[in-house]
């Protein structure tokens, strides 16, 4: 009886463009929360790109870095005008979706061109972008922001590949699809990859959507993450207080969404509040 009422559910919604999908389990969550835990290291954080949407913190760790690549370009380049103008750092961008970058630089190398898991006439991989222009060189900055596909990207590159990044950050959308099971195993399988050779640094919570709550957490849909490759770092504690006082909310339009507390609280077991 409960798997005939269960597949009338399930046509029901179907119809309406919908279907019953079953939730993770709240310890698998929590778990994979806990290792996203910010940590402090040897570098400070500072702020490159301004205050708002396109200003991200990262470690002070910009020592003979001498390229970034910068995937999903859209409206702003302030991150990469930054560091052209300040660190005399070149950017490779690539955005399918505009004709040139909105501000220009003799540093900026623009590729009309999305980033994603295939090779095509409008898309091109990390792997191949990256020894396409640099092949022989190591130790750049990742800054992607690329709407949901980061996934993908992620998966397809190889760690050996990823390792050549010093400083990884990635705006990651759809978080709270981890609160469904299929969604979940995608979500950690990503930063489980990166995990390997990176710690996190930071969180922020972009302030454009609204947390979901799901039983005793809290999770925002759109966060961006701060990587540091772990042999930069000579010494870590956990972060303690968020936001961090160089945070600045990515819009003005709606009020700002702080970390929740059990994104970074020591015992990943306690509830959101």
């Amino acid at each position: 009886m409960a798997n005939i009422v269960e597949n009338y559910l399930k046509s029901l919604l179907l119809r309406g463009g919908r279907r019953i999908c079953k939730t993770t389990d709240i310890i698998r969550l929590k778990n994979l929360i806990a290792s996203l835990r910010p940590v402090t290291t040897n570098h400070e954080l500072i702020r490159i790109g301004g205050d708002g949407d396109g200003g991200y913190l990262i470690p002070d760790d910009l020592q003979n870095i001498n390229v970034c690549f910068s995937p999903g370009v859209s409206e702003t380049a302030n991150f990469e005008l930054e560091l052209a103008n300040n660190r005399n750092i070149k950017s490779f961008l690539a955005d399918y979706s505009v004709e040139a970058p909105p501000v220009q630089s003799k540093l900026f190398d623009f590729e009309k061109k999305y980033l994603g898991p295939t090779e095509d006439s409008i898309y091109i991989t990390l792997e191949s972008w990256v020894n396409k222009k640099a092949q022989n060189q190591s130790d750049f900055i990742l800054q992607m922001d690329i709407e949901g596909a980061e996934y993908g990207v992620i998966h397809d590159t190889s760690s050996e590949t990823l390792r050549k990044f010093r400083i990884i950050v990635i705006e990651f959308h759809g978080l709270d699809n981890m609160i469904i099971r299929a969604g979940f195993d995608l979500i950690d399988l990503t930063f489980k990859k990166l995990l390997k050779d990176f710690e996190v640094v930071h969180i922020h919570p972009n302030n454009a959507v609204k947390p979901q709550k799901y039983k005793d957490l809290e999770i925002p849909p759109v966060m961006e993450f701060t990587f540091l490759r772990k042999d930069r770092i000579s010494s870590r504690q956990p972060v303690l207080i968020f936001p961090n006082k160089l945070d600045r909310p990515n819009s003005s339009l709606s009020e700002d969404y702080p970390l929740p507390r059990c994104w970074y609280e020591l015992n990943a077991q306690q509830a959101c509040a």
